[in-house]
């Protein structure tokens, strides 16, 4: 039996910057734990802006 996932039995989670869903990639396996942001820009949003990037809505 393959143990290969379909695209959408990939887990997901919201990126603590923009909140968009973003799935699990195969390069972030040992640290998905740890991974916040969706995107370098995210992640480099976060630090400029520290509140949130996302403005109140």
């Amino acid at each position: 039996m393959p143990k290969h996932r379909g695209k959408s039995d990939l887990p997901e989670k919201p990126c603590a910057c923009c909140n968009r869903q973003f799935t699990w990639r195969r390069k972030w396996a040992r640290v998905w734990n740890d991974v916040r942001y969706c995107s370098d820009r995210c992640r480099l949003e976060a630090r400029r802006q520290p509140a949130c990037c996302k403005p109140p809505s």
